[in-house]
């Protein structure tokens, strides 16, 4: 197999070099950000020139975890920044990094700080562990790290704290899944697979506005739902996704008061339907705003950089 790239994040942050070093180095504050681990320990250090020893763990859900161990092996202070490097390893069967090193680097930029990171690892498990690492797990905690990055970007800039950044993301995923589900669902079942017995056909028929037509007005407003379902999961971050939601709702809503308002008092109507729809894309609309992304950072070296 060739060889992998490293791992490499970058951001830039406002905040003061001694304000973005606290929120990196102490580990109360490390682990509230970062993805990849869920606890950070310091060990006691036998004297001042000792590395600074450190044990890790992270969740990986149904009460297990995977725990490591890592040390600094130097820091750098300087008129043109900082740098912290370390290693780590980890003696936990169930961890696909066996041992790794990396650095993080605190360059100042006018009245920002340029936050990089780049780390690499070894893995074990074979061949296997090396594939799963290429296509999976590298990727993951690629993503990971640029999206825990941005995290703290919003912490020290908009005071948006990781917990409230991480409910927000958890209620706009709500909104965003829910919100495809029923459009999916509306243009697959009534109306693609079963126009003629769940009265979409009759609906359109009765309106008497298509004569002729009803069939190809099924099919399209069963492909526009569609559609629109899949772009409310492939256009994840695109906020007037929520208000073209709103809009069509309204207008759909209009629609079936003209062609048969008889609709409304049924017991599940469009009425109740579309204001908890709307409802929906209006938090999901709120909510979105300065959410983390792994986007924001950037993720290859430039040469030029230092």
């Amino acid at each position: 197999m060739r060889s992998i790239a490293p791992i490499y994040v970058e951001i830039e942050i406002c905040s003061s070099m001694d304000d973005l070093w606290r929120h990196t180095q102490a580990p109360e504050l490390h682990q509230q950000w970062d993805l990849r681990f869920s606890d950070i320990n310091y060990l006691p250090r036998p004297d001042a020139e000792s590395p600074q020893r450190f044990l890790y763990a992270t969740r990986i859900g149904f009460g297990l975890r995977i725990k490591g161990e890592g040390e600094s092996v130097g820091e750098h202070f300087g008129s043109s920044g900082r740098s912290s490097s370390l290693r780590f390893w980890s003696e936990d069967p169930k961890s696909l990094i066996r041992e790794g090193s990396g650095y993080w680097k605190y360059v100042p930029v006018e009245d920002s700080i340029r936050f990089i990171t780049r780390y690499d690892y070894r893995t074990r498990f074979g061949m296997f562990g090396r594939i799963i690492d290429r296509y999976v797990f590298r990727p993951l905690i690629g993503w990971a790290t640029s999206w825990s990055f941005d995290c703290l970007r919003l912490w020290i800039e908009r005071g948006i704290s990781p917990a409230v950044s991480m409910q927000r993301c958890a209620v706009h995923a709500m909104c965003r899944i829910t919100l495809a589900i029923i459009w999916l669902y509306q243009g697959l079942v009534p109306k693609l697979l079963f126009g003629e017995s769940s009265g979409e056909l009759e609906t359109i028929r009765a309106s008497g506005l298509f004569n002729g037509y009803e069939g190809g007005v099924l099919m399209a407003a069963s492909t526009i739902e569609i559609v629109l379902g899949v772009l409310m999961l492939a256009l994840w971050r695109v906020r007037w996704m929520m208000p073209l939601n709103i809009a069509l709702l309204i207008l759909l809503g209009i629609a079936v008061a003209i062609t048969d308002a008889h609709m409304f008092t049924k017991q599940f109507n469009p009425a109740t339907l579309n204001v908890g729809m709307i409802m929906l894309a209006m938090v999901g609309w709120i909510i979105s705003r300065d959410l983390p992304t792994a986007t924001a950072c950037l993720r290859r070296e430039k040469e030029n950089k230092a």
